[in-house]
């Protein structure tokens, strides 16, 4: 059977029609002479939106948080991030590549550090030790299954981290589901950090794209660094016109993709051999434990997308399954049959 539901990832969604009119009608120019006008506004735009004082428009989000670590770090330093955080575990060792550091791995409950943990991993400041450059937290923690750092230990982190001499950089790749299910501004939710990359391309939409915010003298560096690593685009205003869109109407569709994402995780915990609980499941990422069902990840995924959906396996025994706007109430209930039928009536 021919997979035709994709629960792999939010980030398989496809430009919707008004992105799709904005790329067409978009105004361009060359974006490394600073020359397009519709990556202009959508840099200003989101600057404005996120409460820094500039924001430079990348490729990818692995390529923002890579920028972002670089300009923060010398050679030689450490790291401070979670042992499930997407900058150590899907970024291809770019920290060590690139920077030239060296991530000091934290364990954590639910994907966020507490400050005294995050404390107790710096650094002695002597000369003959690594000494600690950078907290990289992420909200939400993919990995971890969407959940969102709580507001009051985010601020935490970022005053003691800067009384310590630390910088912060944010991995908000998904930071607008986190502020959705929270009601707050997003601003409100990047308070304090020094930069903040958050993607385009995956709840949002948009066919391409990620932001990094952080101060204008940042953004200065990061444009010569984005330029290093292949990212100076040209009439790239094609792409900024759906990322345009996607800041203004796509945030609103995303407390459906949380209903949805509730919904799959309410199921299938009820199913033999699964454990989740589906209280912990906040936005639009699903992580279901099959150790129980004597399948590995990688067999229920195949199983299932010979029924026509198609999940991630994460882990050897975890399965992920994404919502997002082109997956609608009805195709969760298919997914959850298909699962069910994967784990009881096994035909």
């Amino acid at each position: 059977m021919t997979a035709t539901l994709d629960l792999r990832s939010d980030t398989v969604t496809r430009p919707t029609p008004a992105m799709r009119q904005a790329m067409a009608e978009a105004l361009v120019g060359d974006d490394v002479y600073l020359e397009d006008p519709t990556v202009n506004r959508l840099q200003e735009t989101t600057a404005e939106l996120f409460g820094f004082e500039a924001a430079l428009f990348v490729p990818t989000g692995s390529m923002g948080n890579q920028i972002c670590v670089k300009l923060h770090t010398q050679p030689g330093q450490e790291v401070l991030l979670d042992v499930r955080a997407h900058i150590y575990n899907w970024e291809l060792a770019m920290p060590a590549a690139f920077s030239g550091v060296l991530p000091r791995l934290i364990q954590t409950a639910n994907g966020h550090p507490t400050w005294e943990q995050l404390a107790a991993a710096i650094q002695p400041k002597t000369y003959y030790r690594a000494q600690t450059g950078l907290v990289c937290l992420e909200n939400t923690h993919n990995m971890a299954g969407g959940t969102i750092m709580p507001v009051a230990q985010f601020r935490e982190i970022c005053e003691q981290a800067h009384a310590a001499g630390l910088k912060v950089h944010l991995d908000g790749a998904r930071i607008f589901n986190a502020a959705i299910a929270l009601g707050l501004p997003v601003a409100e939710l990047v308070q304090g950090v020094d930069s903040v990359m958050f993607c385009l391309s995956k709840g949002l939409g948009a066919p391409i794209g990620s932001m990094i915010c952080g101060s204008r003298e940042f953004i200065e560096r990061a444009r010569a660094l984005r330029k290093m690593l292949g990212g100076g685009m040209r009439q790239v205003g094609v792409l900024a016109a759906a990322g345009l869109v996607a800041l203004a109407e796509s945030p609103a569709k995303l407390a459906v993709d949380h209903e949805n994402a509730r919904f799959i995780a309410c199921e299938i915990a009820e199913l033999p051999g699964v454990l989740l609980d589906p209280a912990s499941v906040v936005t639009n990422i699903v992580i279901a434990d099959v150790s129980g069902t004597g399948m590995t990840a990688t067999t229920v995924c195949e199983r299932l997308a010979y029924r026509g959906v198609l999940a991630g396996a994460v882990s050897t025994y975890e399965v992920r399954f994404v919502t997002h706007y082109d997956v609608d109430t009805v195709s969760c209930r298919t997914a959850v049959q298909a699962m069910r039928r994967v784990l009881i009536d096994l035909d």
